[in-house]
């Protein structure tokens, strides 16, 4: 199997397309960078920025270059030695506009009798035997509904018509009775629909690419691209979502000779990818937590667990423990947007009084995304467990569902296996989250807010594993998913040494600029904080996103008018109130330069620690993006280039606004890794010695040896690195990020780190062995 050394993600797009990936990848070639990582490539819904809403399996989208521009893409790699990964979506089709989906339009005109129906994963027996579309407003008046050219139309959405069924010049409304599905009001989603949808979105709909043909047809062109060697690998979105994901996986492997292929798979806590999966690893977010947890001050927990509370008391919210929240907010989902889900796992199973509630409180006390039957049955049994405890009088009716939810036959225990995946994803990530304000660089997509921080020690344990378990597995810091920017988290991570400053700066912006909801304004200002300077637009977008989400003080469904406007309102003054700005102004000041340390060194310990470590578009600069979609904004690769350049001739730029520092040490980090990949085969903690030892993560990777700062602020208040010092061999080293030379043995960290937070350390070449003075 060929596995790259390291990855750079591309969002391709309509705006930069295959072609402008070809021009980027002389650049890519200069940084390091050994593979290209590409977004979905195949034919989606008209406008998508994203590619997850694939329309048609077939061909690679027009809009993003077609298959002329991806030949010419890999063309081009091949000749500077880049392989291509490939995001792929087998879980789900986009079906937002029926006419561009040949498979949709076909399931909606023919219904049962379509080729289609065994692809797409419906319940005919709910629903009079047709496809339930919520597309229709409040009021669902079908009046609006016509016939135009041998399609029904309401508005702008075009629906085909079953044979026959307007031959004899009815209405259309008696037209519409007449088809395999049924047009309903948009608000009967959440507990009405009886397709299975790619979480609550009503515009992606599951398909069934378990049976064979449909993964046959789903995948060709994706296996001609392996086969041709115009790609490398694939990285499997949303495996969770699918009835048997080790399963699909066997076939991918098998009809791609065992390419390498990564899945986008959340591990809860300690979990563990199955080992018989036939993957690589996952795409990142088990390591991204580790990244960050090390560099957060543990002190700060209890000072910010107490304004927690006190925020919350504020609010008049009760105060509840992260896995009380969750549990609520899991089990709001089960009964909310993802009803229809329960109620169709419900009819699967025997007719019983209470079964729906049982399921949902099943799904709310789930510890992980989901089982893979037979093994993760014991994460069934803690389900019950904590179900029975919560709600005694369901104990009963759950300990007869339990044996069907655990047989691997049964059509119940398959979709529920689906479900708590979902319930799990919208419950914490799109709720959760944004209700739970501590320290927002903790809630991260795959991590644990729970876990405050991890300790040098046990970081070291966690990269041992991942060398010796999955050493091809992917690493990252952002992607288009997660919802802070790398350097947004490692701003704010910063507030955990300096928890009462904080607080009292928080006091001053609630009284400046008040909203009325006193946790969620915390989480709102940390994150103007930490992605500041950023506009207007920027802020008011995701303040909006954030809130909506967070579902307290305004949702999507019913939006607040009020607690929008003094939301933009806040943002306004944020950005233009010159005592709101000023405020804001002075507490980025003090936590700016921390928050670059903490920026370079979560970026040296996730470029040079096990694993196959993947670079966001851009982020070889300061990362400052928020959630999605400000984080597939366009790339300024022509700046990225001449600073580069600079750093080629020999600039070693300060650690500054322009991130170029950063640069640096992306590009020394990426060369290294990919022309001495030898230097990194092992993984073993480095000795650090003296007054200071607690403030470096250090580690030799086998030839290359990683030195870090973390807790910088209170690095500084006890004196600086003193006497502190690591333990290296005897023989010189060399600095690849500055080219600095020094004296093996005891080296004072003090000397290694006077000019950045970070080192990468190789042995210098023989000649310089006579040469005992440090160079400065």
């Amino acid at each position: 199997m060929k596995a790259p050394v390291t990855t750079y993600r591309l969002q391709v797009t309509a705006g930069f397309d295959l072609d402008a990936a070809t021009g980027v990848l002389d650049y890519l070639g200069d940084l390091g960078a050994d593979w290209l990582y590409l977004s979905p490539l195949l034919k989606a819904e008209d406008g998508s920025d994203h590619g997850y809403d694939v329309v048609d399996h077939s061909q690679v989208d027009p809009a993003r270059g077609g298959a002329a521009a991806l030949a010419r893409l890999a063309a081009a790699g091949a000749a500077a030695g880049h392989g291509i990964l490939v995001d792929i979506v087998p879980n789900h089709m986009g079906v937002q506009t029926p006419a561009l989906n040949a498979w949709w339009w076909d399931l909606l005109q023919h219904g049962q009798a379509s080729r289609y129906a065994e692809a797409f994963d419906v319940d005919w027996s709910f629903g009079a035997g047709r496809i339930r579309l919520p597309v229709l407003g409040d009021d669902e008046d079908v009046s609006r509904l016509t016939v135009v050219d041998g399609e029904l139309r309401y508005y702008d959405h075009r629906f085909p018509l079953a044979p026959g069924t307007a031959d004899d010049g009815a209405d259309a409304q008696a037209v519409h009775a007449r088809q395999h599905y049924e047009l309903v009001g948009w608000r009967r989603a959440d507990a009405e629909l009886n397709y299975r949808r790619f979480f609550g979105v009503n515009s992606l709909a599951g398909i069934r690419v378990e049976v064979p043909w449909v993964f046959a047809e789903s995948h060709a062109e994706i296996i001609r691209w392996l086969r041709e060697g115009l790609v490398h690998g694939l990285r499997v979105d949303h495996p969770d979502g699918l009835a048997d994901p080790g399963g699909y996986l066997d076939q991918l492997a098998e009809a791609t000779d065992g390419a390498y292929v990564l899945v986008e798979k959340i591990l809860e806590g300690r979990e563990q990818l199955p080992t018989s999966w036939p993957t690589a690893g996952t795409t990142g977010y088990d390591a991204l937590a580790d990244f960050d947890r090390v560099l957060v001050d543990p002190a700060g927990q209890a000072p910010l667990d107490a304004l927690e509370t006190r925020l919350r008391q504020h609010a008049g919210r009760p105060e509840l423990s992260w896995p009380e929240l969750v549990y609520r907010r899991k089990r709001a989902i089960a009964d909310g947007i993802l009803r229809s889900e329960v109620l169709r796992l419900a009819r699967l199973l025997p007719a019983e009084a209470g079964t729906d509630d049982a399921i949902a409180e099943l799904l709310a006390w789930f510890p992980v995304y989901r089982s893979y039957l037979p093994v993760g049955a014991a994460d069934l049994r803690t389900a019950a467990r904590l179900a029975g405890v919560r709600r005694p009088g369901l104990a009963p009716l759950i300990d007869r569902l339990l044996p069907l939810l655990a047989d691997p036959a049964h059509p119940a225990a398959v979709r529920f296996q689906q479900t708590s995946g979902m319930v799990m994803a919208k419950g914490v990530e799109d709720t959760a989250y944004y209700r739970y304000s501590r320290l927002t660089s903790l809630n991260e997509v795959g991590a644990d807010p729970e876990e405050f921080a991890v300790a040098v020690p046990t970081f070291h344990e966690r990269q041992q594993a991942r060398q010796a378990a999955f050493p091809t597995s992917m690493t990252t810091l952002s992607t288009h998913d997660t919802k802070r920017g790398e350097d947004v988290r490692a701003r704010i991570s910063v507030l955990a040494e300096v928890p009462a400053e904080w607080e009292a700066t928080l006091a001053e912006l609630r009284a400046a600029a008040p909203l009325g909801d006193a946790p969620f304004e915390n989480l709102l200002w940390q994150a103007i904080v930490g992605s500041w300077p950023a506009s207007k637009d920027r802020l008011a977008a995701y303040a909006l996103k954030a809130a909506r989400e967070a579902r307290t003080s305004t949702t999507w469904t019913e939006p607040n008018a009020e607690f929008e406007a003094a939301m933009q309102a806040l943002v306004t003054a944020a950005v233009d109130d010159p005592a709101v700005r000023g405020l804001v102004q002075e507490f980025v000041d003090r936590v700016r330069q921390a928050g670059w340390s903490n920026s370079l060194a979560a970026k040296l310990l996730q470029l040079t620690a096990p694993g196959v470590p993947d670079v966001y578009q851009g982020s070889e600069l300061w990362e400052t993006s928020l959630v999605d979609p400000d984080n597939r904004r366009p790339v300024d690769y022509g700046l990225r280039r001449e600073l580069l350049a600079r750093i080629d001739g020999g600039w070693l730029p300060p650690v500054d606004e322009s991130g170029a520092a950063k640069l640096l040490v992306t590009a020394r980090a990426l060369r290294l890794r990919r022309d001495e990949a030898e230097r990194f085969v092992r993984y073993a903690p480095v000795d650090v010695l003296g007054a200071a030892a607690d403030h470096v993560v250090a580690f030799d990777r086998g030839g290359a040896i990683t030195v870090a700062t973390r807790l910088p602020i209170g690095l500084a208040a006890s004196g600086g690195w003193r006497d502190t010092a690591v333990v290296l061999a005897g023989r010189r080293v060399v600095d690849v990020l500055t080219g600095e030379r020094f004296d093996g043995g005891l080296l004072r960290v003090a000397d290694l780190l006077g000019r950045y937070p970070v080192a990468l350390l190789v042995p210098a070449p023989h000649h310089d062995e006579g040469n005992s003075t440090h160079d400065r």
